[in-house]
């Protein structure tokens, strides 16, 4: 994990601190993992804006990466690290010993030569893929499982990793990126290890026109709009527009958002420490 601090000789760079992708090997995609990604604009099926503040950025590809590590028990050599502009994390470009390449997330300390293997009883080292149960309490994993063979949801991003802490009959317990303990099947797939890329958060834009590279357009403040266009517009000079809410009213600290979900049985604890 590197980053740059970058000279300030211009506006852009004064205040920019990027990736020094120190762990990235090469910037050639593997071409038959490319897939077309479309933008939208923020615009529905009819042509209207249902999203503001998307618009522009510059054409990628997608990267189809394998989140479900169902080739098992066939050994692959880790061929390169690449950067990916649809995620935070690397990626890791593996190379099957029956010829099939698939990308996967790149976990830290991934190297490029390093065998990775996924199985139900496999070793339980950095990149291999195997089932909760068969993994020794206290391991770091990510690209976790909530239903067995759907695929990785949990802990993909930047820096994330969940560890296990307890196993039950059908459920092992862990703890979230959150901080939340929460049971999951013990059929489920995890990799070990921790998610790339961990130094993501400490990255700085320096300018405003890195973010529309992105697609991100500016966003304009609620206390900036009139009365017509938001419930905190208005006022005599910069009034603070009383309590913070969304545009349509809804506030936005304070009020609980999280609906109830039929898999709210199986948290034991919020990330605050509370139950449900």
């Amino acid at each position: 994990m590197a980053l740059r601090k970058y000279k300030p000789i211009t506006a852009g760079t004064r205040w920019r601190i990027g990736n020094a992708y120190a762990e990235v090997t090469t910037n050639e995609p593997e071409k038959s993992l490319l897939d077309v990604a479309k933008k939208t604009g923020g615009r529905n099926s009819q042509g209207r804006r249902a999203m503001r503040y998307i618009g522009g950025g510059n054409k990628n590809k997608y990267r189809i990466i394998d989140f479900k590590r169902n080739k098992a028990n066939i050994p692959a050599t880790v061929k390169t690290i690449e950067y990916d502009p649809n995620r935070t994390a690397f990626i890791a470009l593996l190379s099957y010993a029956d010829g099939e390449k698939r990308y996967i997330i790149a976990p830290q300390g991934l190297e490029v030569g390093a065998k990775v293997v996924s199985g139900e009883s496999v070793a339980p080292e950095v990149g291999n893929s195997l089932l909760l149960k068969n993994m020794p309490l206290g391991t770091v994993v990510h690209n976790i499982e909530l239903q067995p063979g759907k695929g990785a949801a949990i802990a993909r991003s930047a820096g994330t990793y969940a560890q296990l802490n307890a196993k039950e009959e059908k459920y092992c317990v862990l703890k979230m990126p959150s901080g939340e303990l929460r049971k999951v099947l013990a059929t489920c797939m995890a990799t070990v290890g921790t998610v790339s890329n961990s130094d993501h958060a400490l990255q700085s834009m320096g300018k405003a026109g890195r973010n529309r590279w992105k697609g991100i357009r500016p966003r304009t403040r609620g206390v900036a709009m009139n009365p017509v266009d938001h419930p905190m517009g208005g006022g005599e000079g910069r009034s603070s527009g009383g309590h913070p809410r969304s545009r349509n009213g809804k506030y936005a600290k304070g009020e609980k958002t999280r609906k109830q979900k039929a898999s709210d049985k199986l948290i034991i604890q919020r990330k605050n420490g509370k139950k449900l």
